[in-house]
This record gives structure tokens, sequence and C-alpha cells, in this order.
């Protein structure tokens, strides 16, 4: 889900009531960002609380394990609390628990789960994945691919065809429901409700599609350095990651991730009734955040793992009703914040010690109500995230207010004033006067660089064309 999709924010067309409550009554962090924007290296810094050069992923690589001795449910679940998982998790294999006391998957189409011609694949989707088992047990024979949607369909969009309450976010809804009626009643407990949804497919239920379907939605974002033509047609691939699209497919894609997102948000108010009905509203902690954005046709690029704001700007929201962390509510935190920065932060709130592997930092003495915050150290002056992706490999770093970016197999650099240019639409790399920023900015991305495997630096300077890797020697 993109940053920016939140109606308390001034978004002129989608529609987030709950969230928008949560934002008002809790505290919304304005500039979060995921580090590593893809599904994997993202949750691995949310399971870890490391930044990618200390988890490994570095870039998107499936089928590399995940063995990681101390992790967030982990942690919870040695100190008593009961631990839970529904809905996507991206790990391998599959079905590792993480530190989970128990999870109820459903990851979405995973091609190496789904190909059959492989040899080496050990485990398919129709054995591991408990939403597909349970969809049909509803509708015998039903799959995933049924309507005809590719999972990284970007621009193609069509309505779900079976009943709303058989959709993947329903599912994850009504089986978190029921874990607040199977729990242990005698433990706190930890719910992760990991929603695939608004990532592709682009299938809304038709009642919510219909919200956005003929509403006037505002073009996407092109900044004056994006392509000018698209001679090749990449833009009519279906499953493209850049390209000018035809404008009536990209507008009902825009309608049904729009739609998605509001589905989701009504689902999660239908969760939050529940969570009176067992009356734990005011018992519990909610942070509401995402792993990646989305382009959705900005600069005419899509999907994720690029460093721009449509993708790897989050939203990033806390609501703790029951008053126990002493935020200040209704407020917006502007300090950069990272998925890593999850753990020490629900850690930190269950009273457990944070282990000593953990690098991001507790969130709430930034949400404080001003007088009684009292850090005991400045905050990240900066965030540096990369992705390794062949030619478009990127490292990149912001401070919220500024962001450098190294194309580090071309060289190109951009450089955008966030404050007055949101839309990062114009390139400042060359502009005489951000010079100072610019070199500023390089250097620091250097030191971040210097002791790289990749070979990044050498004698202080950035290298182009050092291939990129997915994840680190570490790890592999």
């Amino acid at each position: 889900m993109r940053y920016d999709c939140l109606s308390i924010l001034g978004h002129p067309v989608v529609e987030t009531p709950n969230l928008d409550e949560l934002a008002r009554t809790g505290v919304r962090f304005d500039h979060a960002y995921s580090a590593t924007p893809t599904c994997v290296p993202a949750r691995a810094a949310i399971f870890t609380g490391q930044k990618q050069t200390s988890h490994g992923r570095v870039g998107y690589q499936e089928r590399v394990p995940w063995n990681y001795p101390t992790t967030l449910p982990g942690e919870l679940a040695k100190s008593g609390y009961h631990t839970q998982c529904v809905g996507k998790m991206h790990v391998y294999p599959a079905r590792s628990l993480m530190g989970f006391h128990n999870v109820i998957l459903h990851d979405g189409y995973l091609h190496y789960n789904r190909y059959k011609h492989s040899n080496t694949v050990q485990e398919h989707y129709d054995e591991v994945d408990d939403y597909l088992t349970w969809l049909r047990g509803q509708v015998p024979g039903a799959d995933l691919l049924d309507l005809g949607l590719d999972c990284n369909a970007s621009t193609v969009a069509r309505p779900w065809a079976l009943s709303e309450h058989l959709h993947p976010t329903n599912w994850t809804v009504s089986q978190s429901i029921d874990f607040l009626r199977r729990r242990d009643p005698s433990k706190p407990f930890f719910l992760w409700m990991s929603f695939v949804r608004p990532h592709s497919p682009l299938d809304p239920p038709q009642a919510y599609l219909d919200l956005y379907k003929d509403t006037d939605i505002p073009d996407p974002v092109i900044g004056e350095w994006a392509m000018k033509e698209d001679p090749e047609g990449h833009g009519f691939n279906p499953v493209t990651s850049k390209g000018i699209v035809p404008k009536r497919r990209l507008k009902l894609a825009k309608a049904a991730y729009y739609a998605l997102i509001t589905h989701i948000d009504h689902q999660i108010g239908r969760f939050l009734q529940a969570l009176d009905e067992y009356g734990e509203r005011n018992n519990t902690i909610i942070m509401f955040t995402s792993d990646h954005g989305e382009l959705l046709g900005d600069h005419h690029l899509f999907r994720k793992s690029l460093p721009y704001e449509g993708s790897a700007h989050i939203p990033f929201i806390v609501n703790d009703p029951g008053g126990y962390l002493n935020l200040a509510q209704g407020s917006a935190v502007s300090e950069v914040v990272e998925l890593r920065d999850i753990m020490p932060s629900l850690l930190t709130a269950a009273s457990i010690d944070i282990p000593a592997s953990v690098e991001g930092e507790s969130v709430w003495e930034l949400a404080r109500a001003e007088e009684e915050a009292s850090r005991n150290k400045p905050w990240r002056e900066y965030l540096h995230g990369e992705h390794a992706q062949g030619i478009a490999s990127t490292q990149w770093i912001t401070n919220g207010a500024e962001k450098y970016i190294w194309y580090s197999q071309t060289g190109e650099e951009q450089f955008f004033n966030l404050v007055q240019d949101p839309g990062e639409i114009h390139n400042l790399i060359h502009h005489p006067q951000k010079q100072d920023r610019i070199r500023y900015w390089r250097s620091v991305l250097v030191q971040e660089l210097k002791d790289r495997e990749e070979g990044y630096v050498q004698d202080g300077r950035l290298v182009i064309g050092r291939e990129p890797v997915a994840v680190l020697s570490h790890l592999r």
C-alpha cells in the first residue's frame, strides 16, 4: 500500500474511514520507508529488526532459507505471548513458523510453489496454502488463476467473481476473528493480520469497484526526467513494470487499487468491532503498515523495488486506545522510521528486552506527548535504502526532506527536494545551488557502501557497473 492512500492525508479519491480514525486518535508517522521495497527483504526487516546489510536480503530472491535465530514473534512467544499470523508470510520454506505458535497461511501466488515443471520444487501451492484449501472446500475446483489475472499484473483489473465473503481479504479477517475465540485467554496475544491486497491481482469485490470506477481519478505524476515515449510498447504488456499504458486500462487499474484499499479498511473496521466484543480493544496496541508501495503509473513506472515515493514510502500508524504508551493522540511524526523499527517498538511496548542483534529503534519516544518525551539519544539522520535488480539496481539516501539516488549499473544520479517537490518531478542533480547537498549525500552513500562485498566503492568513490547480488554472502 502506498503511503498517500489515506483520506486523512487529503487523497482526492480514496476513502479509508477506519484507518483515518486510527490515525486521528493515534499517531501517524509521515516519513516511514521500506529500505528494500519488495516483499521478501522488507519482511526480513520486520522479522529481525535489522537493516538489510545484516539480514542479508538486499534484493528479491525466493527460496533462500529463513534461519534467523531471533525474530519478533519468537521473542514475544518466549515471553509468554500467544502468537499467531494469518495471511502472508513470504518466507522459505513456506510453512516456516518464524517463531509464531501457529500460521494460517495465504501468501498469494508464489511462482516457485506453483510451477509444476521444476524438479527441485519440494512443495506445491495447494499443499501449503490454507486459503486455497479452504476456498476449494467452498467452491470445488476453484483456483487463484480463475480471473485470468497475474499476481504482478499492475495494469489489468476486474471485479472479484465470487461472493465477497470468499475474497482473501475477508478470509484473513475471518480467521483473525476466529483466533480471538480460540486464543489462550490467560496470555496476552500478538496477532499479525497480513493482507495480500492491495498487491496485484487487482480484483476488488464489485461493490468496492463501483465506488471508484466512474470517479474522476487524477493522472499519475510524471517527472520531467521520466520516459516521454514508449516505442517498444512496454505499456501494452499486462505485467509491465514500465511503459505508457492505455488510459482506460490505467484508470480502471487505479480504481481497482483504491477499491482494494477501501475493502481492507472496511474489514479492519470489522476486526476492530470484534476486538470490542471480546473486550480487548482498550487492551490492544494496533500498528498498521505495509512492506512496500506501488508506483501505479507514477513516472510511467509500476510495481515496487525502486526508491521513488510511490514505491518506498509506506503508511505507518499506531493506535493505543488504552493509553499504555502515553502517545500524543492525533499527532504526526516527521522523523524517518523504517520497518526494522517495528520489532524494538513492539518489544518495548511489551516490556521485553531488545536482543543485541536488533538494529532498529523503538519509535515511542518520537510519538509521546512533548512534555513527557525525553530522548536518550538523537534519532537517525537518514535512511540508506537499496535494491538489487539488474540494470535497475539502485542505492539511495533520504532524510524525508531530500533524496539522493544512484543507479549502480549506469551511474545515473537523481536528487529531489521532497518538501518542495513531493512528486519527485524535478531532478536537481545538475542544479548549481544544490551541488553541496549532492556531494554531502553522495559521501554518505560512499560511507554506507565502502565495505560492501560487491565493491561499490573504491578509493573513496562510487564504482559503476559492479555486479549486484540480491542476497549477501553471509546469508547465502
